[in-house]
Order: structure tokens, then sequence, then C-alpha cells
């Protein structure tokens, strides 16, 4: 199957969270490890960055805003989710400065120029993007990242690729070659743009520099590109938690969030909360698989081994 090379603004899936929704979200998406956050900041500080503002867009329930916060003294969370953005304000955080963070409703597009006040030009140090960049128009995205940043700031981008089963579960040879044959007959034909741009890592996300119109204000030279769990990083280092260790009712709320699974559910409509759902049926298969493999019944844990990937793009000073 070819896959798409351009990134997409079109999702809706996420845009139309209600409150709930927003809600199940924030319980089930895991954090990220420490290490990717120190990785970020390290890459940031050490090319002359500073740590007054930070922007985090497409923030959701605000995971990434509030992990860094205490390093900031000026913290932006933007959504263009109504329900992403209520969620966010609940759960709240404070920055360095003991100021509250300020979560605000805004496309990656716009980065908050129609907020009052507004987020002004050269105002941003850093500007972080976490599992969110694969909806966003590069096309504008660019451009108008490149007005907020001050000169030196930084564009810290990462996401999560395929997760498979970590080697130490029991069969899990069968359980990957299982899930893959489930997603390839039964969620890929919902993936959009942004889903395939995921599982390549990242390396078809248009750069400043790789646009039609490139974006000259940003550095091309010093482009940073890491990776893990593909042998450059330890694949237990980006999620908080290590290699993700659930049982099988966290692994259906996991797997719930993802946009394949709710565009599913929305042309299944019928099938849902029933054993014809398609996370439903992906949870009998493994515990199929692990009973065949010695597990007892109720004893089913999973270990995933995920694929991660963070590219840094400097504004030019």
């Amino acid at each position: 199957m070819s896959t798409p090379q351009t990134s997409t603004s079109s999702e809706k899936t996420f845009t139309s969270y209600t409150r709930d929704q927003g809600k199940s979200y924030a319980q089930a998406r895991p954090s990220y490890h420490p290490k990717l956050y120190e990785k970020v900041l390290k890459q940031h500080t050490s090319t002359g960055g500073q740590l007054t503002t930070l922007l985090d867009v497409g923030c959701g329930p605000g995971i990434t805003a509030r992990a860094l916060a205490p390093h900031f003294n000026q913290v932006t969370g933007l959504d263009p989710s109504e329900g992403m953005i209520n969620n966010a304000r609940a759960l709240g955080g404070t920055t360095a400065s003991s100021s509250p963070i300020r979560f605000e409703i805004s496309t990656a597009e716009d980065l908050g120029w129609h907020l009052t006040p507004p987020v002004e030009d050269a105002s941003i140090d850093l500007l972080t993007a976490s599992t969110a960049a694969h909806w966003f128009d590069m096309s504008a995205f660019w451009p108008r990242a490149a007005r907020v940043l001050k000169p030196g700031g930084t564009v810290a981008l990462w996401t999560t690729g395929q997760l498979s089963i970590h080697p130490s579960v029991p069969n899990s040879e069968a359980l990957n070659a299982a899930l893959m044959d489930l997603e390839e007959r039964d969620l890929q034909p919902f993936f959009e743009p942004g889903n395939w741009l995921t599982r390549n890592l990242y390396s078809e996300l248009p750069l400043p520099w790789t646009l039609d119109t490139p974006v000259d204000e940003f550095d091309e030279a010093g482009f940073v590109r890491m990776e893990w769990g593909t042998g450059e990083n330890d694949a237990e280092e980006f999620f908080a938690g290590g290699a993700l260790t659930m049982d099988l009712d966290m692994m259906e709320k996991v797997m719930g969030t993802a946009s394949p699974v709710q565009r599913w559910r929305e042309a299944n409509n019928e099938a849902v909360g029933t054993e014809g759902d398609v996370v439903k049926r992906m949870r009998r298969e493994i515990e199929r698989l692990l009973r065949e493999a010695g597990v007892e019944e109720g004893k089913e844990i999973i270990r995933g081994s995920p694929k991660g990937v963070l590219l840094v793009v400097k504004k030019k000073a």
C-alpha cells in the first residue's frame, strides 16, 4: 500500500472531542519519559535557547505542557478541541514562576494569533508538539512558527510510531502477527495521512526547507533527528513507565484513543460495546494466544515496545 507524503489539517476526530472524550483520553494516554523531556531541553539550551516562554501546540489535555512547565516562567498550551482544552484547564498546572499554565483553543496554523491577548511575534523560546504535528498543515505552521519564535528559538516535534509486543511477552511473535493482520484488515481503511506519517516516524513530515515555498528563517544545518526503538535510543526511554506494561482492560482504553479506532467505531456504531468491536476482537485474540502459551486466565499482561522520533529545528539567531 502506498503511503501519503504530506500532513493534513483536516483531521476531525480529536478536534470534535467532547469534554468526556477528552477526559477519557487524558486518563488513557501515557506521559513521556523524563529522559525524553531532558533531551528536548538539552537540545534547546545547548544551542542558545532560553527558558522563559514555552508554547505547546496540539497540547490535548496538557500532558507535555505540565511536564515542562517547571522549567519555564510562562507556558501556553494550544489545541483546536474545546473538549481537550476544558480538560487541560481542569487539570491545571503551574510554571517556574508559580503562574498558571494558559490553555487556549487555537489551531497549529494560527498559533494563538486570534487570542486575547495573542501569542505575540518573537515571544516564544521553545515550541513543542508531542504526537500532534502529523495533523498540522505544515505549509502554514512553519511560517507562523517562524514569526512567534524568538531568534535562536527551537521547535521540538516528537511522536510515537507503531507499538509492537515486547519479545519478553509469551508468544510475542504470534501476537504481533495477529495484531498486524487485524490492523491491516480492519483499521488501515480508516487511516488518514497523519497516521502514516507517524508509522514512518516523521521521515516524510514536511520541514521548513522542503516546502514548495521554503521558510528561510530556520537553520537546516542545525537540524537534529533522534529515534527510539530503532537501535539509536532505548525504546523504554520514550514513554513514562518504560515498556508500557498493562493489563488488558487498560490496553482496551489506550487502543480506544487511537484515531483509526474511533473512525472505525463511527462507521460501525452497531458493534461498539459488543464482541464485534474492533478492540474487543483484538483483546480476545491476545487472550487466546497468551493462554496458548500457558498464561492463566485473569493474569494476561502485555508489554509494549514503542518506536519514537524527535525532530529539533532551530530558528536562526
